[in-house]
Order: structure tokens, then C-alpha cells, then sequence
């Protein structure tokens, strides 16, 4: 038996392959882009993500009190496991956010 359920909403999914959905073989090569609009994309980028890995460490924080109030600890202890490195990831994230200003 299997139950699904988010917190947050997925409108976001579209982004994921937006960034494939624009083709530069319309004769202009790469080094025409401008190095600003690839900063300030990946600014809004990191702070998306950085946004959507603290959603989800609070989820797993939820289903992880959960698991362990029904009698399941190992459960529990994994997800606490994904929550933290979801936030990791997300140090990493901001340090690459510093290093665009």
C-alpha cells in the first residue's frame, strides 16, 4: 500500500527541463550569452533549490516522527538521514550562490 503525499505543491517541475528546452544553434555561439543572465539564472536557480531541499528536510523530519511513533525507528533514522543531507547539499548550494557576487 503505498501513500504519496506532499506538503508543498510541484508546480516547479517545469524548470527542471527548461533550461534544455532553448537552442543556440540559431547562429550564435555560446560566447554571445551574457555571463550576467547566466549569474542571475543561477542565483534564482540556488535559491529555488536551496528552498525546495529545506521543503523537503521538514517533510522527511514529519514522516520521520511519524515512522518513529508507529513503531518504525530505522525508518525514522533514514529519513533524519536524507533530511540532513538534503541539507548539506544545500551548504554547498550556497557556497556556489557566493562566489556569483
Amino acid at each position: 500500500m503505498s501513500h504519496h503525499h506532499h506538503d508543498h505543491d510541484h508546480e516547479h517541475d517545469h524548470d527542471h527541463d527548461h533550461e534544455h528546452g532553448h537552442d543556440h544553434s540559431h547562429g550564435h555561439s555560446h560566447d554571445t550569452v551574457s555571463p550576467m543572465n547566466t549569474r542571475e539564472k543561477l542565483q534564482k536557480l540556488l535559491e529555488h533549490w536551496v528552498a525546495h531541499n529545506q521543503d523537503h528536510a521538514k517533510t522527511y523530519e514529519t514522516w520521520a516522527s511519524r515512522a518513529e511513533g508507529d513503531g518504525y525507528p530505522e525508518v525514522a533514522a533514514l529519513l533524519r538521514q536524507a533530511g540532513t543531507m538534503n541539507l548539506d547539499i544545500n551548504k554547498i548550494f550556497q557556497e556556489a550562490a557566493a562566489k556569483l557576487k
